[in-house]
C-alpha cells in the first residue's frame, strides 16, 4: 500500500503530461457515423443521421478522459447537384483539459461506378482549455507540465474522399491541415496533420438474416499511427456484435461491441476495450455508448383513390 500511492502519482503525472500534448480522441464505434473524421462522408447514406458517442476511457483512473461526439449530417440537392452536409461537435476532457472543437462540413457527391464519391471539406475551430492543480510534489518545477491557466481559441480545416456503394465503403481523410495552434505561447504548440484511412465491405451469408461485416480502420501522424482490425455479425440488419484488434506505437487493445436498431432508425451500441499498456493495471478498462437515429423528410403519398363507374 505504501508504494501503490507514489506509483499512482507517478503514472497520473506520465499520462497527464502526454494528455496535454495528445490531439485527436479515439473511438471505437466511430465507423457508424464516418462524418466524424471524414467530411467526404457527409450525405453518404441519402438521409438526415445523427449520432452521438459519449466515451469513458481508462475507468476509475483519476483524470482519465471523457469524451462526448454529437455528429449531425444530411444529404441535400441544391439545384439538383447531390451534396451533403454536416456537424461535429467534440468535448473532450483529459486530465486538467476542457477542449472544445465545432466543424462544419460540405460534400460533393458525384457518381463513381456503381456507388458515389464524396469530396468533403471541413472548417470550424478548437477551444483548448487547461486549468492545472497538481497535487504531485515538484510538478511545478518540471518545465514539460503545464503549470497555469492557458486558453486558445484557433481556425481548424480539413478535407476528404469516401466512396460507398450498397456492399463497401472506402475513405480517407486529413484533419488539421493549417496546423491548428494548441496554445498562445510565444512558441506555440501546433496540432500535427492527423491521416485517417477507412474500409469495410458487407458480405452476405448463405443465410439471408445474418451479414459479416469485415473493416479496418487506421490513424496517423505520419510519427505515430494505429490501425484497428475489426469483424462484426449483424442478424436481420437489426443485431450485432463484434469484435476489434488494435495495435500501433500506441500499445494494443481489444474491443467488443454490441448493439441493437430498435426502431425506425433508432440505434443503440455499446463497446468496452481492453488495453495491453502497463496503465491498464490502474484502471477498469474504457467504455463506449453509442445512440443513432437517421430519418428521411419525405412524406409519403397517400393511395391514390379511383372511382368506380359502378358507384357514378
Amino acid at each position: 500500500m505504501r508504494l501503490k500511492k507514489p506509483i499512482l502519482m507517478l503514472v497520473s503525472l506520465v499520462f497527464l503530461s502526454s494528455a496535454y500534448a495528445q490531439q485527436d480522441p479515439q473511438f471505437s464505434q466511430v465507423l457508424f457515423n464516418q462524418n466524424t473524421i471524414n467530411p467526404g462522408a457527409a450525405g453518404s447514406s441519402d438521409m438526415i443521421a445523427t449520432s452521438l458517442i459519449n466515451r469513458i476511457q481508462w475507468m476509475g483512473f483519476d483524470g482519465a478522459p471523457r469524451t462526448t461526439a454529437l455528429n449531425v449530417n444530411a444529404a441535400i440537392k441544391p439545384f439538383g447537384f447531390k451534396s451533403g452536409v454536416g456537424m461535429n461537435i467534440i468535448s473532450d476532457n483529459p486530465a486538467f483539459n476542457k477542449d472544445l472543437a465545432l466543424n462544419l462540413s460540405y460534400a460533393a457527391r458525384l457518381k463513381a461506378g456503381k456507388g458515389t464519391l464524396g469530396l468533403g471539406i471541413s472548417g470550424g475551430f478548437i477551444s483548448k482549455n487547461i486549468d492545472p492543480k497538481w497535487n504531485y510534489p515538484g510538478a511545478s518545477s518540471d518545465i514539460a507540465v503545464p503549470n497555469e491557466k492557458e486558453s486558445s481559441l484557433n481556425l481548424d480545416l480539413g478535407f476528404g474522399l469516401y466512396y460507398n456503394t450498397e456492399n463497401m465503403y472506402f475513405g480517407l481523410s486529413a484533419a488539421h491541415l493549417n496546423g491548428t495552434k494548441m496554445n498562445k505561447a510565444p512558441n506555440p504548440a501546433r496540432y500535427k496533420r492527423q491521416f485517417y484511412l477507412t474500409g469495410g465491405y458487407i458480405l452476405n451469408m448463405p443465410n439471408p438474416s445474418w451479414q459479416f461485416n469485415p473493416s479496418v480502420y487506421g490513424v496517423s501522424d505520419l510519427f505515430l499511427s494505429q490501425i484497428s482490425l475489426s469483424a462484426n455479425i449483424m442478424y436481420n440488419k437489426k443485431f450485432w456484435g463484434g469484435v476489434s484488434y488494435r495495435m500501433g506505437r500506441l500499445g494494443e487493445a481489444v474491443t467488443g461491441m454490441l448493439g441493437v436498431e430498435l426502431f425506425n432508425g433508432l440505434k443503440i451500441g455499446y463497446a468496452y476495450e481492453f488495453s495491453f499498456r502497463e496503465i491498464s493495471a490502474y484502471n477498469d478498462g474504457s467504455h463506449e455508448f453509442m445512440l443513432g437515429y437517421s430519418f428521411t423528410l419525405k412524406k409519403e403519398r397517400p393511395p391514390q383513390q379511383y372511382k368506380s363507374i359502378r358507384f357514378l
